[in-house]
């Protein structure tokens, strides 16, 4: 089937579907969130984080805020990417999508643009609700969005890959739980890992969740555990990994033609 240079129709209508049902959810998606976060604010930050002496320069309350909205990007990006593509293959409706006059590529734009507008909005959010608690210095604001852009494309592709992967419901949570919960917890997101001691900070370098965090966090306050470079690498390499995997899914038709 010859297919239209660029099927923006196409890729609008899936992204509007998506958002659709982000909006019918709307209870869930946002103010869960706040809620969540107003309450790390008054656990970490007004009962532990006065306990605790400044870090970076910063004080506590504020030096959790960029691992909190990292927190959100990973989770939502994730999670609202693989049930994006999972409930096509659920229903049977992918095979309506795949057959559709659309490229692959437009297929992941519409999908993945949806997450990825879902991870930054609730990272606002965050970012917004964590304002009245502490005081906020972004020092490198065309970084922070470079990061956040990244961030949430990576995981949102990681997530889509995951919606593929996925022949159930059980398998579609496992590995947010069992692999990016602990991951993301362990990288830094409410901590410095120079506190750790030498050995588990050295294991802890090969958490790449480290260095995304990291690399936000220095785009607000101007201090990073690890190199912002490598941090930079990290997200950017991760990013292409997910590309290439999902190039070869559609290649293939991995556990979507067959």
């Amino acid at each position: 089937m010859n297919h239209p240079a660029f099927n923006g129709h196409g890729i609008w209508a899936i992204y509007r579907f998506e958002m659709t049902r982000f909006g019918r959810t709307l209870f869930q998606s946002l103010i869960a969130p706040v809620l969540s976060t107003s309450l790390y604010f008054v656990v970490f930050g007004a009962a532990i984080g006065t306990r605790m002496s400044a870090m970076s320069g910063v004080s506590y309350g504020a030096f959790i805020v960029p691992g909190l909205i990292m927190l959100t990007l990973l989770s939502e990006g994730t999670s609202n990417a693989s049930l994006g593509i999972y409930f096509p293959k659920f229903t049977g409706t992918i095979y309506e999508i795949l057959s559709a006059p659309m490229s692959y590529l437009e297929i992941v734009l519409a999908y993945v643009g949806a997450a990825v507008t879902k991870a930054i909005l609730l990272g606002l959010v965050i970012l917004a609700t964590a304002t009245p608690f502490v005081t906020i210095h972004i020092l490198h604001p065309v970084w922070m969005i470079a990061f956040l852009l990244l961030t949430s494309v990576t995981f949102s592709l990681f997530g889509f890959i995951i919606g593929i992967w996925a022949n159930g419901f059980e398998q579609l949570s496992i590995f947010p739980m069992l692999v990016m919960t602990p991951l993301t917890f362990l990288g830094g997101a409410f901590y410095s890992i120079d506190m750790l001691p030498s050995m588990w900070r050295t294991v802890t370098l090969f958490n790449p969740v480290v260095y995304l965090i990291n690399g936000f966090r220095w785009s607000f306050y101007g201090a990073s555990d690890v190199s912002v470079a490598m941090s930079l690498a990290m997200t950017v390499g991760f990013m292409v990994i997910c590309l290439l995997a999902i190039g070869w899914i559609f290649k293939t038709g991995y556990r979507l033609k067959n």
